[in-house]
């Protein structure tokens, strides 16, 4: 089932917001709108946008989504960079989860840069 807002947490419906990153109809404008794309990629369980938007040099042969985890929220603590006029930029966020009936939060710092001329996630900063 598809959710009628888009699990980014903009408060727009889904295609209005995330959902044409994810079918690849119009590219993400930023490093923070590739992130949000990411993170409704995994509420959604939508496998090839979360390999299609990864760096080739380090994205996994295969990546595999545990069904059990639900995403249920995204807050952006912070970013440098990722503009229109940027190369490389940083988002920071915290990922909300729930998985068999815990709730957990995972927190990054990710790098994205452009691949291409299209803004792709490099990894995680330590």
């Amino acid at each position: 089932m598809t959710p009628a807002h888009c699990p980014c947490g903009t408060g727009l419906p889904l295609s209005d917001c995330c959902g044409r990153v994810l079918a690849a109809s119009a590219p993400a404008a930023t490093a923070e709108a590739l992130m949000r794309s990411r993170f409704t990629a995994f509420a959604v369980g939508d496998r090839a946008h979360l390999l299609r938007s990864w760096h080739p040099d380090t994205r996994p042969q295969r990546l595999r989504l545990d069904g059990s985890t639900r995403w249920e929220r995204l807050e952006v603590v912070g970013k440098t960079g990722g503009g229109m006029l940027h190369a490389e930029g940083t988002v920071e966020f915290r990922a909300h989860y729930r998985e068999g009936g815990e709730v957990g939060v995972m927190h990054e710092r990710s790098r994205f840069v452009r691949h291409e001329g299209a803004w792709v996630y490099w990894g995680a900063l330590s």
